[in-house]
């Protein structure tokens, strides 16, 4: 029997209108959804805009993702086979440092000064079983406190539970090597799911001001309620944050911000066991002997060249030695900060350690001069200069996620996109960047994006202005124990490892302040005066 022109019409109407209906419904559930797939922020973006274009005409078609949602999604899934979910079903299965062995291979009663020791551990539960599997989270040191000296190990993971940890010799003397689990593979599982599944472990408090009317309001990356919202969103970067919109008050009312942590936890309670202060830092090797290093007799290492931008960084990329740093690749000169920035314009952009760098210098040149921008707070736009040398130097701060209990406003922030892009740069101008401390609470496709979003700013501003100077200072390390879900350094260290993939293919350079700091084993998101010196030292012999 055949189905008339009419009728095969109508038919397919009819199915078009059920088609339609279908998504519609979907998408009107789709914040539950979405939440209970745990899918990135930019699918959440995504879908809210496709929501509202269904309300007002169903009958458009799903939008392909952007370059940038792909490169996303094509960055979390490399993470993801990176660290595959690991079994936890107690405690006495999980990766145990007391009962982990450590074994020198070719050991030898005296090391010569450049020499790599290598050590092979194999890692065991708290049973004594062998692991079969890897992804502990490892940090390798050696140091000779004694000499102000220290650096960082290569771990190499097999992923059968066997790893080659490998020193470079720097210096002679006695040195000490320490090997610690920070956390074991089952906790790194956990914490990498648990980051990926909420946007709300930190939340912001918004302060909106009209008139003599103050009102607080709840704001966030992502907010699950009906409640009317208003939208910060940069269009071009997709970037967006909301605020719950207070009654009578408009969006624009916005004024301040600050942050608390929510009493929100996305591990159970048997994961939160592997993140007790007993748990976390726990050294492999401490019966290990102090190692002897001697000269030798060696030939003399050949010169190395002067550091500068582009060079390719090394693991490690250096190391410290009466309190100084020493790059593998490359040389550093004592460098006369005031000389060196005569006539220069540096943008110190990001986060508070990177204000760390604003502080030394206004420290460090008694001739610059802080202007009064008439701003509150600590985190205040900062400015100042040296009118006679003819010295600008500015920090600001990222925009959100902007994590802090102080009170900031945020009438002048914005996206750095934004400031790298109003920039015209050239020969004498020199723009730092450093993100990454304030994301770890979020997961994290919101850092990644904010990766790209400055990659491309960047990317943009060397091709009309070659002759710009870019650095990107990578985070520093912070406390062990301070709040692992939310602050642990392995969620720094993905980010480190993120930023250095994204950023290789561009002219610019990367001050490892990762590796410098467990060089000099600060353990503090704001490390001491000399540490900060001592990067600050590497931009100058770039700029000079």
């Amino acid at each position: 029997m055949k189905i008339s022109m009419i009728n095969y019409k109508s038919l397919w109407a009819l199915l078009f209108i059920l088609a339609s209906w279908i998504t519609f419904t979907v998408f009107q559930n789709s914040t539950k959804i979405w939440s209970a797939l745990n899918l990135p922020i930019f699918l959440h973006h995504w879908n809210n805009s496709i929501k509202s274009l269904f309300l007002k005409a169903p009958l458009i078609p799903l939008k392909p993702l952007t370059e940038t949602e792909l490169r996303i999604k094509e960055i979390i899934e490399k993470l993801d086979q990176q660290i595959p979910p690991r079994p936890f079903t107690h405690m006495n299965t999980t990766t145990s440092a007391t009962h982990s062995t450590a074994t020198i291979l070719n050991p030898r009663d005296t090391y010569c000064r450049g020499d790599q020791l290598d050590i092979l551990l194999e890692m065991r539960d708290h049973l004594g079983h062998r692991k079969q599997y890897g992804g502990d989270f490892l940090r390798a040191r050696m140091s000779s406190p004694a000499l102000m000296a220290g650096a960082s190990g290569k771990v190499t993971d097999f992923n059968n539970g066997t790893y080659l940890v490998s020193f470079t010799l720097f210096w002679e003397g006695q040195v000490s090597l320490s090997l610690l689990l920070i956390h074991p593979s089952e906790g790194v599982s956990a914490l990498w799911s648990a980051r990926n599944q909420g946007y709300d472990r930190v939340i912001f408090i918004g302060q909106f001001v009209n008139g003599t009317s103050q009102v607080h309001s709840e704001c966030g990356l992502i907010l699950n309620t009906n409640a009317e919202l208003c939208q910060y969103l940069d269009n071009r970067d997709q970037e967006a944050f909301y605020c719950v919109r207070p009654q009578h008050m408009p969006c624009a009312a916005l004024t301040h911000m600050h942050s608390e942590n929510k009493k929100v936890s996305y591990l159970s309670k048997q994961e939160k066991s592997l993140f007790e202060r007993s748990n976390v830092g726990v050294e492999i090797m401490e019966k290990f002997n102090t190692i002897s290093v001697s000269k030798c007799n060696k030939e003399t290492v050949a010169k190395k060249e002067k550091c500068k931008v582009g060079m390719t960084s090394t693991i490690p990329s250096g190391h410290v030695w009466r309190n100084t740093w020493n790059p593998v690749s490359c040389s550093l000169a004592t460098v006369k900060m005031k000389e060196c920035l005569r006539g220069k314009l540096i943008y110190l952009m990001g986060d508070s350690t990177i204000r760390q760098w604003m502080e030394y210098f206004k420290a460090s040149i008694n001739t610059l001069k802080s202007v009064d921008l008439h701003e509150s707070g600590k985190l205040q736009h900062q400015l100042a200069v040296d009118l006679d040398s003819n010295i600008n130097i500015q920090w600001q701060k990222h925009c959100y996620p902007l994590v802090g209990s102080m009170t900031y406003s945020v009438k002048e922030m914005e996206y750095l996109t934004r400031a790298i892009d109003r920039t015209g740069g050239e020969k004498n101008t020199v723009i730092v960047v450093s993100l990454g401390q304030h994301f770890r609470p979020f997961p994290i496709d919101v850092f990644i994006r904010r990766a790209l979003n400055v990659h491309k700013a960047i990317k943009r501003l060397l091709l009309r202005s070659p002759d710009t100077m870019v650095i990107i200072k990578t985070e520093n390390i912070r406390e062990m124990y301070n709040d692992a879900e939310r602050f642990s350094d392995f969620h720094g260290y993905i980010q480190y490892l993120i930023i250095k993939d994204i950023f290789q293919d561009l002219n610019v350079s990367i001050i490892d302040a990762w590796d410098i700091t467990i060089a000099y084993g600060t353990n503090d998101v704001h490390p001491p005066q000399h540490v900060v010196g001592n990067q600050i030292n590497i931009l100058l012999n770039y700029i000079c």
